[in-house]
């Protein structure tokens, strides 16, 4: 019986994931992760794709918990998470996965606000008289 807990992130979600011999259930949050992404199906379709990559899709249960940024960023992390417990699972999955760029951390969050500016890079605008 293999279980692997390990943990994704992307922008600010933060997913933990529990990876074990099953028949294929993903759970987020202990909701379906179909119902959880309900309108989502690009969401969706990006937190199969390491399983249905490494051909494991009906071979391992995912149970997530994901928290913070948006839905997209959330599934981002689901993903980043099952592909490194695939990782763990069988060294044989990190060609097929590097190679899909699905171990590879993406760094880039939200830049912060600037004190007398309306957003990050935004300017009020300037006039002469």
């Amino acid at each position: 019986m293999v279980e692997i807990a390990t943990s994704g992130k992307r922008k600010l979600a933060i997913a933990k994931i529990v990876l074990k011999d099953g028949e294929g259930k993903i759970t987020v949050n202990k909701k379906d992760f179909e119902l959880y992404f309900r309108g989502e199906m690009a969401a969706r379709h990006e937190l199969l794709r390491p399983l249905i990559l490494t051909d494991t899709r009906k071979k391992y249960d995912c149970n997530a918990h994901v928290s913070g940024g948006g839905i997209s960023a959330q599934a981002q992390a689901i993903r980043h998470g099952i592909s490194k417990a695939l990782v763990k699972i069988s060294e044989d999955y990190r060609t097929v996965l590097r190679k899909e760029g699905l171990l590879t951390r993406d760094t880039r969050i939200v830049e912060r606000k600037k004190p007398g500016q309306p957003k990050a890079r935004k300017r009020f605008q300037y006039s002469k008289r």
